[in-house]
């Protein structure tokens, strides 16, 4: 993989575009300041190339250009630990791998390969591997496959699940995410399964990045989802390119808590631990957090005067 750009800081967050076989491909480093990166240390790698479920706040969904094999994602991860450990031990007390860049990961089986061979690729005792899923339909029999696998490598806590869910109308979120995928209910009905209990159980996540007009129903979480098993995290949708053209507001305002506060008080008082993951603003000019550079690349646009380039 040739890497072709390179944006951000190294005390924030790192972003590469990789290109492969005349492909563009995304992948980030990042920490959470003020914690250090012997404590924590995150990478975000793609899964596929663009993203074919296409959902309207997302410059991956623009394209599609294939499932990415197991190799072509250890690529990524290996770039980014030979870096800093290039014997491949990484003293991060949480070293999160989150399967959440570019694709949706549950559309891919390799993904599953790659989670099965982590604990043997490389020395880190802080391994903690994530997947960000919409539940597509497709993705069934994957589902049932990492559910095997967390019971096997990963207990204790040491694998985090999150599901999109961005609003509580199932008419509204088939517009959100089109694509086939299961129900809030039948989402909480896997959480269950999925869900192990203990001192060190770790809690599913329902994520909400949602638009201003698009209704999050307290009461229907609260019917449908268990807060013992459920965490909420109320997220700011990205600046990404689909969401400036199509003028989507975003619910969660990072320069107006007080309206996410509300929301926050509300599932608090259902008994919901409650995330507001606003992060550093910073992440929006350097794009860490969208799916913007790859889209730039494929369509020749190589010069990205909006970002900030690498900065020691």
């Amino acid at each position: 993989m040739e890497i072709v750009a390179k944006f951000g800081y190294e005390d924030l967050a790192v972003l590469y575009v990789g290109k492969k076989n005349e492909k563009y491909v995304e992948f980030v480093e990042s920490t959470q300041p003020p914690i250090p990166r012997e404590e924590k240390w995150v990478l975000i790698i793609s899964t596929m190339y663009g993203c074919p479920v296409g959902c309207p706040m997302c410059d991956a969904g623009s394209y599609y250009k294939g499932k990415m094999t197991t190799e072509e994602m250890f690529e990524q991860i290996d770039y980014l630990v030979k870096q800093r450990y290039p014997k491949g031990e990484i003293p991060a007390k949480k070293f999160k791998i989150q399967f959440a860049r570019m694709g949706e990961p549950v559309l891919n089986p390799n993904v599953l390969t790659v989670i099965e061979q982590l604990p043997e690729r490389y020395d880190a005792p802080g391994l903690m591997p994530c997947i960000s899923t919409i539940a597509p339909r497709k993705g069934t029999a994957f589902m049932e496959k990492l559910l095997n696998i967390k019971k096997k490598q990963y207990t204790n806590g040491r694998f985090q699940l999150q599901f999109s869910i961005h609003t509580t109308d199932e008419k509204i979120r088939e517009k959100v995410i089109p694509y086939k995928k299961w129900s809030l209910k039948e989402i909480a009905e896997y959480g269950k399964r999925f869900y192990e209990e203990g001192k060190k159980a770790r809690k599913i996540t329902l994520n909400f990045a949602a638009e201003k007009e698009n209704p999050i129903e307290i009461e229907k979480i609260v019917e449908l989802f268990d807060p013992e098993t459920f965490l909420i995290k109320l997220t700011p949708i990205n600046p990404t390119e689909q969401v400036k053209t199509r003028k989507l507001e975003s619910l969660i305002d990072p320069e107006k808590e007080r309206v996410a506060q509300k929301i926050v008080a509300a599932f608090e008082k259902e008994g919901f631990q409650t995330i507001l993951s606003i992060g550093e603003l910073e992440e929006n000019k350097i794009g860490s957090n969208c799916g913007q550079h790859a889209l730039k690349f494929e369509n020749g646009q190589y010069r990205i005067e909006q970002y900030m380039p690498f900065q020691d």
